[in-house]
């Protein structure tokens, strides 16, 4: 399986950037793939200990715990690395590893991450990891526009939800109504809400690169 890579363009401070990411009460509001992020102590390595979860179902939270290091390189860059495991037995992610990085540019900081991980369950989680992956990558860029999105304009992350949620409703609907009208209605208008440009101000994975660019002059 391919590791996963997301890369966006934030005009914002990179000093923003980085709170935004590092402090973890912040880092839970925008990203939608943890609904807590907590910081734990540091042990004696020196390594920054944190634990996540993802509440699923009322009552059912999935989590697992990670070790990181954050590093200001200088004041137009800086790195994060971090590794990761699941500790919940449905827990699909076993463990893996990632870095953000994170480079002032003319254009805004340009944000990035690539990470990887080792499916739990054995067969049956390598099967189901065909699925989650590409699953789990859409959430990581969708996450990183409603970041952008906050530092840009303003727009917080549970108002970018709703508008989201709505977006997505009205699409749905667009469908179902054209379905209900004929192949020959449903084909096009389907192609189109699934594939339509991004509406403004609205979070989507779509406005992310999700593949590392080629060595470029900026």
């Amino acid at each position: 399986m391919d590791r996963i890579y997301v890369e966006t363009v934030v005009r914002a401070p990179l000093d923003a950037v980085w709170a935004a990411t590092q402090d973890p009460a912040a880092h839970q509001r925008w990203d939608a793939r943890f609904t807590t992020i907590e910081r734990a102590p540091a042990g004696p390595d020196g390594l920054r200990r944190f634990g996540y979860s993802t509440t699923l179902l009322p009552g059912l939270h999935i989590g697992g715990i990670g070790v990181y290091a954050a590093e200001r390189v200088s004041p137009t860059t800086a790195t994060s690395a971090l590794r990761f495991a699941g500790t919940h037995p449905l827990a699909l992610i076993g463990t893996g590893s990632g870095y953000w990085r994170y480079r002032q540019t003319t254009d805004g900081v340009q944000f990035l991450t690539g990470y990887d991980y080792r499916p739990a369950w054995g067969r049956l989680g390598r099967i189901a990891d065909i699925a989650f992956r590409p699953l789990i990558g859409w959430a990581t860029a969708w996450s990183f526009d409603r970041l952008r999105l906050w530092l840009e304009h303003g727009v917080r992350p549970e108002v970018a939800l709703g508008r989201a949620i709505a977006t997505t409703a009205v699409r749905l609907l667009a469908i179902a109504g054209a379905v209900a009208l004929g192949a020959r209605v449903a084909v096009p208008v389907t192609a189109l809400a699934l594939y339509l440009t991004p509406v403004p101000f609205v979070s989507s994975a779509l406005r992310c690169r999700r593949h590392p660019q080629r060595l470029e002059s900026r």
